[in-house]
């Protein structure tokens, strides 16, 4: 019987495996922030797909091989009497077995970091991009943690109970170069984004809602699962959720090899439900009276039991892979009962499951060398601890003496030579197989130019909660200096998703000495406080209406070299619902070498706007680089020679690694204007990203920018 219950969810999976998982490489996450819970934009990830280089753990978790060589790496945490970290112990006090054979170790390290950087260390950089995300995370001195909110196994009461906890220790514990992401079962690893903004991870906490038993569809996915039996949703919810741990310990593995750890916000998994609440139909009631044969009753218990190891194992396997360590914290503090007195559940069956999803937590946890906080009211003690085991421990790595790969598990053991200590490590390793050791000891594939990736980093910077656009360009000024050009447009609406709407938007343009250069409205209401700021035309006038609000600019003149911009965006209230400040390089474009303005990016959703931007001088540029296949752009731009002289313009379409597609047509200035034209028509693109290249080249050197942007379908 318990087999067949597990068949019957074969066609459910069939929609929930592929919603959480994306496993290998870098992925493009959507604008930085937290994760959100499920909503009815919910989207089915891939299916689990095995690590792409067949990288083992260090630490509880595997050693990574590359180029043929078993290099075995192990964190290890030693704490004393007290719980607190020792931290001067040296290379001579510990000894490693593999398998019982002694290991000489090659590699000795103290990682050790409080989330501040080090006396002239590199600041915490903010994280605008997948391309910063990626950099900072391989930092030895950046904290990596992701909290998993389990909403399928916790109750309301519960996930209200946690809020506070979770908030203080992102309020308390974690530093600026702390990176910090949030995550849900339906959440796909493609929309894992990293951050350091408080607000975002605090505001994603005090919404988690947990779900336990309560089957209310909440997206079209689970509406499938509507009018299916209460154990087979059950079922289906502790699939959806040990996929999306596995996925997630992939997505961190390929950040890097260091420890990484995850606060997994559960009460455990339960193989089967009591037999009052296996409703025939979730959440409608109905449930059939207690079986009298409890034999068969135990029977069925225990082969559930035997496929919910399988799957707890698979998660851990993968955590050890790749380097990540699972806290579990649970939210029922000391517990004593899973099930309320109006359940029908009697209290030999409540204690026994209690117990078991306990242990479920506790075998996630020792097997990946985290630690279960279960049966404790002072769950912020627990997370305390989270954050000691993630700040100093040492990297211990071998050479194993383990001749080709046999993909089977060799155990590992760490020994310390001084009494009195405690000693934390993984228990051991899965080696690859000769296929995975092949592919990692393949060459890498080729990387996109860093330029490249800079370029593509701008398409994926907006933050989840941004709700404007924001472009800022320069160009020759008058009097030797640049000319700014400050562009602004509401995003398009997320549908499903409430947002502020922005009105009105306000910039302020200084240098630390505190030269203004512009300060006021965008468009200008009236005369700008700043020097030479000119208002732009009438956007809305010119262009035909699309049913969105048209983008504002306004320009003004600034002195080459660093300057601070502060953007307020105000809604209707005169409320402000977002600022953002940053530093400007205003280069200086009248030196005597090769350069290029920055280019204006001009979209055309139909014909009569396309027509109606060719008849203006002056068009307000879009700031957002994400179009439809049938738009159609035109970018401008203007080269600069030294002593009046005109380089040659060449423009290429790119690929997003930036290897070259084809040859673009540039139309030279025409009708007094000193502008080129590029005309490009996306319908010919299929969805992806791509990139532009202008490149001016003279006697005195050469220009490039570079365009990127992604097609929707």
């Amino acid at each position: 019987m318990g087999l067949s219950l597990r068949a019957a969810t074969t066609c459910g999976l069939l929609f929930l495996m592929g919603m959480t998982l994306s496993a290998s490489g870098p992925q493009a996450p959507p604008p930085a922030g937290a994760g959100q819970p499920p909503t009815s934009q919910a989207k089915p990830p891939a299916a689990p797909q095995p690590p792409a280089t067949g990288q083992q753990p260090a630490q509880v978790q595997p050693p990574i091989f590359r180029a043929g060589v078993n290099v075995v790496r192990v964190d290890v945490i030693v704490t004393d009497e007290q719980g607190d970290v020792v931290t001067n112990l040296t290379k001579d006090d510990f000894e490693v077995q593999e398998d019982g054979k002694p290991q000489t170790v090659d590699l000795f390290k103290l990682v050790n970091s409080d989330g501040n950087p080090a006396p002239g260390a590199e600041p915490a950089r903010p994280i605008r991009s997948l391309h910063d995300q990626e950099a900072e995370a391989a930092r030895d001195d950046v904290r990596l943690f992701v909290i998993f909110l389990d909403d399928y196994h916790v109750r309301l009461s519960n996930s209200m109970r946690v809020r506070e906890p979770l908030v203080k220790f992102l309020q308390t514990q974690l530093g600026p170069l702390d990176m910090v992401a949030i995550m849900y079962p339906l959440m796909s690893v493609r929309d894992l984004t990293f951050t350091r903004d408080p607000q975002t991870l605090l505001s994603a906490v005090r919404r988690f809602e947990g779900r336990k038993y309560n089957y209310s569809p909440r997206n079209p996915v689970e509406a499938q699962y509507a009018f299916y039996p209460a154990q087979t949703v059950e079922m289906v919810r502790n699939q959806v959720t040990l996929t999306a741990l596995k996925g997630l310990a992939v997505r961190l593995g390929s950040l890097r090899e260091g420890r990484k750890a995850v606060i997994l916000v559960s009460e455990g998994f339960s193989s089967l439900l009591p037999p009052s609440l296996r409703d025939p139909i979730a959440g409608m009631g109905g449930a059939p009276p207690g079986t009298n044969n409890q034999l068969a009753e135990d029977r069925t218990r225990f082969l559930s039991d035997v496929d919910l190891q399988s799957d707890l194992r698979d998660v851990w396997d993968q955590a050890n892979r790749h380097n990540t360590a699972f806290y579990a914290l649970d939210p029922r503090g000391l517990a004593t009962g899973e099930f309320d007195i109006n359940e029908g559940v009697t209290s030999r069956l409540d204690g026994d499951i209690l117990r078991s999803t306990q242990d479920t937590l506790m075998e996630l946890a020792n097997n990946t060398d985290g630690r279960a906080i279960i049966n404790r009211n002072d769950l912020e003690k627990g997370l305390r601890q989270v954050v000691r085991d993630t700040s100093a421990y040492y990297l211990i790595g071998y050479n194993s003496t383990l001749s080709t790969p046999d993909g089977k598990f060799h155990k590992i053991e760490v020994k310390l030579k001084r009494p009195g200590l405690q000693l934390r490590s993984r228990k051991g390793y899965w080696a690859p197989t000769a296929e995975e050791a092949a592919k990692a000891s393949a060459p890498p594939k080729p990387t996109p130019p860093a330029a490249v990736e800079r370029a593509l980093g701008a398409v994926e910077a907006t933050p989840r909660d941004r709700v404007v656009g924001m472009w800022f360009g320069t160009a020759r000024g008058e009097n030797g200096r640049t000319r700014v050009t400050f562009v602004w447009e509401p995003l398009p609406p997320v549908p499903g998703e409430k947002r502020p709407e922005p009105a009105r938007v306000t910039l302020l343009a200084a240098t630390n000495a505190g030269q203004t250069f512009y300060r006021g409205p965008v468009p200008p209401d009236a005369v700008p406080a700043g020097e030479g700021a000119t208002p732009p035309p009438d956007s809305a006038a010119a262009l035909p209406t699309t049913g969105l609000r048209a983008a504002s600019q306004v320009s003004f003149d600034a002195n080459p070299g660093r300057i601070q911009v502060r953007v307020s965006v105000q809604n209707d209230k005169d409320q402000v619902i977002d600022t953002v400040q940053q530093e400007l390089t205003v280069p200086d474009l009248t030196l005597p070498k090769v350069a290029l303005s920055t280019p204006l990016v001009l979209r055309a959703r139909t014909p009569r706007e396309f027509q109606a931007i060719t008849r203006q001088a002056d068009p307000v540029p879009t700031p957002l680089r994400e179009f439809r296949r049938t738009d159609r752009l035109l970018i401008r731009f203007v080269p600069y020679g030294p002593g009046g002289t005109v380089p040659a313009v060449t423009v290429r379409l790119l690929n997003r690694v930036g290897q070259k597609m084809s040859d673009v047509p540039v139309a030279p200035p025409a009708d007094g204007t000193t502008s080129y034209q590029i005309d490009l028509p996306l319908a010919g693109l299929s969805p992806g990203q791509y990139l532009i290249e202008i490149k001016a080249a003279g006697e005195s050197g050469d220009a490039t920018e570079l365009i990127a942007f992604r097609v929707i379908s």
